[in-house]
């Protein structure tokens, strides 16, 4: 989860108040947040929710506890909508056809009259890090740029650039570099120039003069991207392939600076393509839609009735204003959130914003009776019997990258069950099996003593079109056994001692391309006509993959099928 370190001085200015360590304690939960070490003037806070990007900074925590505190929804002035177009004077944002494929949107906001001092410097920047790591998955689908207002001349201009005719001289470097050459020599060009480095063009901002801004999602430049304490004008550009998120990311960075004291100044943005906000659209810009919930189902999820009343301040005191209208809440989402997908998270801020001391606990009216199920009563058999043999136990995630669970196996991704919208590429994927677990286990554990022996009992998620869902969940058992002369005999009779304690008869069948085995030194584990599982020699491919230094076998069964 995203942790931030404020200055305490500027922390409570914003919450126009102090808090003791055991007043932040109790009240921010509000904020979806946990106070993780308060010292030397610092105030570290770990946030829970990765759906709450606006909460990612000093401001937006402020921002939610002085609103709960007050009741009062803060108001900004700056926002453009469908119906509403501030003035821009000359401020103009343009992107060129050349740019789509290569990072289709560039959007912008300029901000004046507030001076940067030190501890606002380390804190914005802390805030572009925070929303281009985490919520922009390491700039793949956000990158921001800070400039220093003084230096641009409007209009803006995003263009695809020719990555080896373009250059400048990025920040931190006094030499003038193509694209291409920061991609190489620039250490952040090194970082993120996976993003780009396969395109054709480049994404190039620079404004009218022809004074370059910025390569992004890799280095501002060295003439306007250098911000430092004193300044007063700033200009803000966030670019991404997808407008939403670059929308959101540009509404929550205009409500900290304005929070911070900046005065907003919009900015009119041509873009190269349709949306559905059209092709030209002034930012900051309110792009979010109502959500209803009921009142009978704010009762049913809470199992407390509260009027409409009672709703209302709830979600005021969130910062939410909605109006009550036959029994049904219509709610405006805050500019700086979007996070109102359901009804259900109507019902969240309502429970937050009246006070979780406020429910009254209430014993359950049925009695039952807790034991184990069947499949856990099975699953601690099979972990005794692991043992057994000598192997350790082992617990791992269940979300990880395409890497780990497809290109190091050497598998086809065409059963893999892919996150739609993940915060990171580490988490991309649920894993479908959890041979590629026990690897990453063996990859690291090259200067332990051998033989290696770890298994794991967990659960496995696969595509399936004969259920309902798409997918199928799965309680699997997975082993891997590694030495300087591991065998498919060394795996057979794993599987031959585990299987006859479980008074399972079997047979087995060759394994036809799977990229995972040694071709001819693997088998399926048939019982009763059905695949049980699969075991044999890891392919030398796949232990290169990983790293891994010793030939090893592995096994994978499916549990759900065994007993």
């Amino acid at each position: 989860m995203p942790k931030i370190e404020v200055p305490e001085k500027l922390f409570f200015e914003l919450c126009g108040r102090t808090y003791t360590d055991d007043e932040m304690n109790d009240i921010f939960p509000v904020a979806k947040a946990e106070l993780d070490g308060h010292g030397d003037g610092t105030v570290k806070i770990e946030l829970n929710d990765t759906n709450r990007p606006d909460l990612w900074s000093v401001a937006g925590v402020a921002r939610a506890l002085r609103t709960y505190e007050s009741g009062k929804i803060p108001s900004y002035d700056f926002f453009s909508s469908r119906d509403v177009t501030r003035d821009c004077g000359n401020r103009h944002h343009y992107n060129e056809e050349s740019c789509l494929g290569v990072r289709d949107f560039s959007i912008s906001f300029a901000a004046e009259g507030c001076i940067v001092t030190e501890e606002l410097l380390v804190n914005l920047i802390q805030s572009q890090e925070k929303l281009c790591q985490n919520f922009g998955r390491k700039r793949k689908t956000i990158a921001i740029g800070i400039f220093r207002s003084d230096l641009i001349t409007y209009p803006i201009h995003y263009i695809g650039a020719d990555p080896d005719k373009t250059a400048f001289v990025p920040l931190g470097m006094t030499e003038k570099l193509t694209l291409r050459e920061i991609l190489e020599k620039h250490p952040k060009g090194r970082e993120y120039g996976h993003i780009i480095a396969d395109k054709p063009r480049y994404p190039y901002l620079f404004d009218d003069k022809g004074e370059t801004l910025s390569f992004s999602p890799i280095i501002n430049s060295a003439h306007a991207g250098a911000v430092e304490v004193g300044d007063r004008n700033l200009f803000v550009d966030i670019s991404g392939p997808i407008i939403d998120d670059i929308l959101l990311a540009a509404n929550i960075l205009a409500c900290d600076m304005a929070d911070m004291g900046f005065r907003i100044l919009p900015v009119r943005v041509h873009l190269a393509k349709d949306t559905k906000y059209g092709r030209e659209i002034t930012v900051p810009y309110y792009f979010q839609e109502e959500t209803q919930c009921s009142l009978d189902f704010v009762e049913k999820e809470l199992g407390e009735r509260l009027d409409a009343q009672e709703c209302r301040a709830a979600l005021q005191r969130m910062g939410v204003s909605s109006d009550v209208e036959d029994g049904v809440i219509t709610i405006r989402c805050p500019e700086y959130r979007n996070d109102f997908l359901h009804a259900v998270d109507i019902v969240e801020d309502i429970m937050i914003g009246h006070g979780l001391a406020r429910f009254e606990p209430v014993l359950p009216a049925d009695f039952t009776k807790g034991q184990l199920l069947p499949s856990e009563e099975y699953a601690r058999k099979v972990k005794t019997l692991m043992v057994g043999l000598g192997f350790q136990e082992m617990m791992y995630n269940y979300l990880g990258s395409r890497r780990e669970y497809v290109d190091n196996m050497h598998i086809s991704d065409e059963k893999v069950v892919f996150i739609a919208n993940p915060m990171s590429e580490n988490y991309e994927v649920v894993r479908p099996s959890i041979l590629p677990s026990l690897l990453e286990s063996e990859s690291v554990s090259g200067h332990a003593v051998y033989p290696h022996r770890i298994f794991e009992l967990g659960k496995v998620c696969y595509k399936d079109e004969n259920d309902n869902s798409g997918t199928v969940t799965r309680n699997n058992l997975g082993f891997l056994a590694a030495d300087n002369q591991m065998t498919f005999n060394d795996a057979s009779s794993y599987v031959n001692t585990l299987l006859y304690f479980l008074r399972i008869d079997y047979r087995l069948e060759s394994v036809e391309d799977d990229g995972r085995f040694i071709p001819g030194r693997a088998a399926k584990v048939v019982a009763d006509g059905k695949v049980i599982g699969v075991y044999g020699e890891v392919h030398p491919q796949v232990l290169e993959s990983w790293g891994c230094s010793m030939p090893a076998v592995m096994a994978e069964f499916d549990l759900d099928l065994m007993h």
